[in-house]
């Protein structure tokens, strides 16, 4: 537990009266208290919001040994005075619901993944106003090597809110310490040893479903949290899984836009919410087969393309050269293409893009290089390759510009 803070085994206090042992203008107001429910940032938990003596508390932090409260202007009150303290209640249950919803999420994992770890937690501050919290929300690291898919996250999801909907009791307690290291069912946090403090440890117990090493404040039976959505995760570190997810007012306009989301694509698609994924994969299909008969269509295009260029082959510096335009390829696809003509066809067989990209294939007596960089002296734009086949792009030019270049017209 933080350096004398009563806020985590006492979390619904949130007025209360003290002392000010010390107090601090030199940079920016500092006041110690006598006692405090402030919970200062620690393990994972932003520190609380509040007033003292009506002076707003701007943070609240651990050092050396005692609770340093922050405050926005200088307290109107000196070392002695009997001050009013008032904890932001609203933030105050959002941090409580928060905490006590990754230890659920993290039970939830135990049951789900292989030889899990805990990597890490922690809760974004979120805008609170009365009873609503936007844009807060919380992270869950699990080591483990299980690989966390799209189906983990929604099974992971699922079982943090039957926990939830459980309503299971939340309590916690102090146990020497040997004691909480020896036991393989107590969750630490392994990077900052949370909850370890001299020679015991603060147990945090949601009823059948986890314990774990832990500081922070929570609320006592999890029917407190509210509903829990995951947003979504990544890979922080070798071996590790972030889950983020969202409780209260967050968590249920995610989940109210996904429902809306699902059900505009099922409307789209004229199909039910629960069918989505057989019509999806019958669009997918559609396109695969669309995609391949385009496929197949450019190629006829380009063939007939290709022989229309062949009755119009030039001759310059007493070799033929085939230039013409050829639309829908690409760059690569051309210099695919004029590869094959090359000493054939032609001995430069130079096609454009409707991009305006180039690609020159040559059977070796003229340098496919040369005849780029002609071109980009002349147009801009950038390319290079070998002697016999070479490419361009960005040419400020129209095709027919180049096609005219290139045919020495």
């Amino acid at each position: 537990m933080a350096a004398n803070s009563l806020a985590p085994d006492a979390p619904d206090v949130t007025s209360f009266d003290a002392s000010v042992t010390a107090y601090d203008e030199s940079e920016r107001p500092t006041v110690v208290l006598s006692e405090t429910y402030f919970y200062p940032e620690g393990g994972g938990q932003p520190a609380d919001r509040g007033t003292i003596a009506d002076v707003a508390v701007t943070d609240v932090q651990s050092v050396d040994g005692r609770v340093v409260h922050r405050l926005a202007e200088p307290l109107p009150a000196g070392e002695g005075d009997s001050v009013a303290c008032t904890v932001d209640s609203a933030f105050r249950t959002y941090c409580r619901r928060a905490h006590t919803a990754s230890h659920v999420l993290y039970g939830a994992g135990r049951r789900l993944f292989e030889d899990l770890g805990y990597g890490g937690f922690g809760i974004t501050a979120p805008d609170v106003d009365g009873e609503t919290a936007s844009g807060g929300k919380v992270r869950v690291d699990f080591r483990t090597p299980t690989d966390i898919d799209d189906d983990a996250l929604v099974e992971l999801e699922r079982l943090t809110n039957r926990a939830v909907w459980d309503s299971r009791e939340v309590s916690w307690e102090r146990v020497p310490a040997d004691e909480a290291l020896d036991r393989e069912d107590v969750a630490f946090n392994t990077k900052t040893e949370e909850g370890i403090t001299g020679d015991t440890v603060r147990l945090v117990t949601v009823d059948g479903w986890d314990i774990a090493a832990c500081g922070g404040t929570h609320v006592a039976n999890t029917r407190d949290i509210g509903p829990v959505t995951v947003l979504e995760r990544s890979n922080p570190g070798e071996g590790l899984t972030r889950v983020e997810f969202a409780v209260g007012p967050r968590a249920i306009d995610r989940r109210a836009d996904d429902h809306r989301a699902a059900l505009r694509a099922a409307r789209a698609l004229g199909s039910a919410v629960s069918d989505l994924p057989e019509a999806v994969a019958r669009l997918q299909d559609g396109r695969a087969d669309l995609e391949s008969e385009l496929s197949a269509l450019r190629e006829r295009y380009v063939d007939a393309r290709v022989a229309a260029l062949r009755e119009d082959v030039v001759e310059r510096d007493g070799r033929r050269w085939l230039v013409g335009t050829v639309e829908g390829v690409d760059a690569n696809a051309l210099a695919d293409r004029a590869g094959t003509l090359a000493g054939d066809a032609a001995a430069v067989v130079a096609l454009v893009a409707d991009d305006a990209s180039l690609a020159v294939a040559t059977d070796g007596a003229v340098d496919a290089g040369d005849v780029v960089d002609d071109v980009t002296d002349r147009f801009g734009g950038g390319g290079g390759g070998s002697p016999t086949v070479a490419q361009a792009g960005g040419l400020d030019a129209d095709p027919e510009a180049v096609v005219g270049f290139l045919r020495g017209e």
